[in-house]
């Protein structure tokens, strides 16, 4: 079977708009709306799955590491469980994401400095933690 919902083919999309009918046109459902919003979801797909394929393959990043970056370049520092709801990723996958771009040397973590308990991450060119002499970024 075809990717007719995220179809890039005008044929494979209005035979989608079809099979969408045909399962469901007996309900009261405005179709005009539903095929808005699905043509919305559509293009962001298509837009986000050729930036992965064509520009963020190409700097080894996936689509949450671009986020998280894009969030801190945007908003500069962010504690944790505040970049992982402003990227739409899990703390959990925030912490691989993060083990990873720390890797390459993009992101940094460190203790807040208000709240220890607390882990800062900013992006690692522009660091605004301080931190002791030979203290080292905390981990999550």
């Amino acid at each position: 079977m075809s990717r007719r919902f995220a179809a890039d083919s005008a044929s494979d999309l209005v035979q989608a708009e079809r099979d969408i009918r045909a399962r469901i046109g007996g309900q009261p459902l405005d179709f005009a709306a539903m095929a808005a919003v699905s043509n919305i979801y559509r293009a962001a797909n298509v837009i986000r799955n050729r930036l992965e394929r064509q520009i963020l393959a190409g700097e080894d990043l996936s689509w949450a590491a671009f986020t998280v970056l894009f969030v801190l370049w945007i908003w500069g520092d962010q504690q944790t469980r505040h970049l992982a709801d402003e990227a739409g990723v899990t703390k959990g996958t925030l912490t691989g994401v993060l083990k990873t771009l720390e890797k390459r040397g993009l992101t940094r973590r460190c203790s807040h400095e208000a709240d220890g308990r607390l882990v800062l991450v900013s992006r690692y060119r522009e660091p605004r933690c301080r931190r002791n002499k030979g203290s080292r970024p905390t981990r999550q």
